[in-house]
């Protein structure tokens, strides 16, 4: 089918944020913190501006407490006394006219006395630096299988090595921005760009200190989000309401580029320690993974982050030995958040590295290394998971080997680096894999439940919590109604995520949407069929004759079916010891890229790429197809240019002219294979497909860079700069 939304975006004729209009609608804007760390000793509001025309809050307006309903509620809706990164949110004015808030912005002076901030998460705080508890440390989880230790001392082979990955930003396409309201009934009403209207409606009963149903969150058309917009518009939406709530005006917060990028979440830029033993053949023995994550000024998501980083450490192999130890620690930097793959890249990039470097130091081929060691169904995962899916791992990883002509590839990259003065060519693989859905018993905490409608006309309405934020999402739940009643498409309709109409199905996050909540409406579905008095198999006509005879009998009353969430059976998990099924299903792939890198100027270019992967029964190729491309231009945008520049805890190259993302230029051909092997428990054998193109890209690419030039590159961005920095010292200058 034609995407649904996709008319309107091509012509330019969806509306976003910054198209809504209400009548009387002012400008927002934010007043920030100008240290990483320190005591708000005194505002000063200058006199370039008439404050009797504008609006002004802080934190003495906020009805409620002054947090961020989230993971934990550390995180002020407005810093108060302190402030603990560089451009938090202060002060926040209104007004009619644009030019004359960003003036006023600027009239208001945060003076600050400095307090000792950590700006490098790697160093163990001071006693003046802690922040939070008594260590800094935000999150720590232990997963420990087997004996590491006596594993490592009787192993033949001990290779260690030390991977580093810098922090990421989303460069969504549209900007953070909301607009709120007090409607005539007294609801606060939110309208914005966001992943989940949810966690925005939580954010807001608790700061405001209003009934649930004392407040409605709709979601805005949304240019894109990576996670972006998963827990940061919470922030944005207290805001406007703020604003609107004591101006008894509508109120319109639109950031502008630099803005958003210097004041947002990032990626969790990580440090991964591998001490591995194994034998001569390259069978891995012991596994003792070292994993820290820099979470920024507060909690946030660093405890699910973290969590779904440890549980992908060990890679997509097996071995009798691991121990897994990991932090999440506080620094003085915008608080890091969600990001595309959450925690998986950063681990995954130190696995598929150090099994490369494994490679290396037993003379292997960094293939077979990998068909020796990929796990097997009947063996079991780092957190005792037995796998039993079915895939056939080894074949994935023939199929990528075969779509790239690996070895041929590999035989002329050593002709040509044989004849050529200064360019080098390589190519490089990555096996790894990525848990759809919720962690552990994440599914179960949230409890989703799933909406359908029958309508008067006989069609079919979809109301869901989870968003259309460019991946496709209404159009795939359009096709699993569809396709599960029989249905042409044009009789099913997806609704806009309003939490006054939709249920809470859950968070547009975790690669879970198509998987999990595509399910929830194949199941409520079935349970509008029992409404209407059809028997399970019902289909096409007959749906659509008995939903318009129920309306007649009927009349004016509303036909609704739901369902809820139920875990897959025997799904076992405890969140104490981490041990059990962390993840119902997992995708897993094999990439291989080939580069290109110039001795010279330390350049590296992708030339060529093959993603493969296994999601599942792939319900819409176009769109899956469009993920795993988008996911690897994204990711090679974090293996080689993606690199915030930070100063006192400040991102300085918050400017899309010196923060250098991918262009149609750096982008390669990119061949793409699915593997099909349907999970029984997802929406028509679905997984999850959003995440896992952003874990494997960055590991192959600097693999190959290895294989080129000799080097042995553990830190991205792989910038110019830094490769230069690796390249063996006998290479030409």
């Amino acid at each position: 089918m034609n995407r649904v939304e996709g008319l309107a975006k091509l012509s330019g004729a969806e509306r976003y944020t910054d198209d809504l209009t209400v009548p009387g609608c002012l400008w927002g804007m934010t007043v920030r913190s100008p240290a990483p760390r320190g005591r708000i000793r005194e505002i000063k509001f200058g006199k370039g501006v008439d404050w009797s025309r504008l609006t002004v809050v802080d934190h003495r307006d906020i009805p409620g407490p002054n947090e961020v309903y989230l993971i934990t509620r550390d995180q002020p809706v407005l810093a108060a006394a302190e402030t603990r990164h560089m451009h938090e949110a202060v002060v926040l004015i209104a007004g009619e006219d644009r030019e004359m808030v960003r003036r006023a912005v600027g009239e208001v002076k945060v003076i600050v006395d400095p307090l000792p901030a950590v700006l490098d998460f790697r160093v163990p705080p001071s006693r003046d630096q802690i922040q939070h508890n008594t260590d800094n440390i935000l999150k720590e989880i232990l997963i420990e299988k087997g004996d590491v230790e006596r594993a490592l001392a009787a192993a033949p082979v001990i290779v260690e090595g030390v991977y580093e990955t810098g922090a990421q930003e989303h460069v969504y396409l549209e900007n953070q921005a909301m607009l709120a309201w007090v409607d005539e009934h007294g609801v606060v009403v939110v309208q914005g760009s966001m992943q989940c209207p949810y966690y925005v409606l939580n954010a807001l009963n608790h700061a405001l200190n209003r009934a649930e149903s004392q407040v409605r969150v709709i979601q805005a058309p949304t240019g894109g989000g990576f996670g972006g917009k998963e827990d940061y518009p919470s922030n944005i939406a207290l805001h406007a309401a703020l604003l609107a709530m004591k101006a008894r005006r509508p109120v319109k917060i639109v950031y502008d580029r630099g803005e958003d990028m210097a004041a947002t979440t990032k990626r969790h830029p990580s440090r991964v320690v591998h001490r591995t033993g194994v034998d001569q053949s390259g069978r891995l023995l012991a596994q003792k993974i070292d994993v820290v994550l820099d979470g920024g000024a507060y909690v946030t998501l660093s405890p699910v982050v973290l969590s779904r980083g440890m549980i992908h450490a060990a890679g997509p192999y097996f071995c009798e030995n691991v121990r897994t130890s990991g932090r999440a620690v506080l620094s003085n930097y915008v608080p890091h958040g969600a990001f595309r793959g959450f925690g998986a890249p950063q681990t995954l990039f130190a696995c598929e590295r150090q099994m490369d470097r494994i490679a290396a130091r037993l003379g292997i081929d960094p293939v077979e290394i990998r068909r020796i060691n990929l796990i097997r169904d009947g063996q079991t995962t780092a957190t005792g998971q037995v796998i039993r899916d079915g895939t056939d791992r080894l074949a994935l990883l023939d199929k990528a080997l075969d779509l790239s002509r690996y070895r041929r590839r590999r035989d002329e990259c050593e002709s040509f680096n044989a004849t050529h003065p200064y360019l080098r060519r390589g190519v490089g693989i990555a096996t790894f894999w990525h848990g759809a859905g919720f962690t552990g018993s994440g599914e179960v905490y949230l409890k989703s439940r799933q909406r359908v409608a029958g309508l008067p006309d006989g069609r079919i309405e979809v109301l869901s919590a989870n968003t259309e934020m460019g991946q496709g999402t209404t159009t795939v739940f359009t096709e699993i109604a569809a396709r599960h009643l029989g249905l042409d498409t044009a009789d099913v309709a997806v609704a806009v995520p309003d939490t006054s109409r939709c249920t809470n199905s859950g968070p547009t996050v975790a690669s879970r949407t198509a998987m999990v909540v595509g399910r929830l409406i194949e199941r409520a579905c079935d349970a509008l069929l029992v409404k209407i008095g059809l028997p399970p198999t019902a289909r096409g006509k007959a749906v659509t004759d008995a939903i318009v005879a129920w309306h007649i009998a009927n009349p004016g009353k509303a036909l609704h079916a739901e369902a809820d969430y139920q875990p897959p059976p025997g799904i076992k998990w405890d969140d104490t010891t981490y041990k059990g099924d962390a993840y119902g299903a997992f995708g897993w792939a094999a990439y291989v890229a080939h580069i290109e890198a110039d001795l010279r100027t330390g350049a590296v270019r992708v030339t060529d790429f093959t993603a493969v992967q296994d999601i599942g029964k792939v319900l819409n190729e176009t769109l899956a197809r469009g993920q795993v491309q988008g996911g690897v231009v994204q990711a090679i945008g974090w293996a080689l240019m993606e690199e915030c520049k930070w100063k006192d805890g400040g991102m300085i190259n918050n400017q899309l002219t010196n923060y250098i993302i991918p262009t149609s230029d750096d982008v390669a051909p990119t061949r793409v294979a699915f593997a099909e092997n349907p999970y029984p428990h997802g929406a028509g054998g679905a997984k999850g497909v959003g995440e896992l193109p952003m874990d494997g890209p960055a590991p192959a690419i600097l693999n190959a860079v290895a294989m080129a030039t000799g080097a042995d590159p553990c830190t991205i961005p792989l910038t110019p700069e830094r490769m230069l920095e690796c390249l063996p010292s006998e290479q030409p200058a």
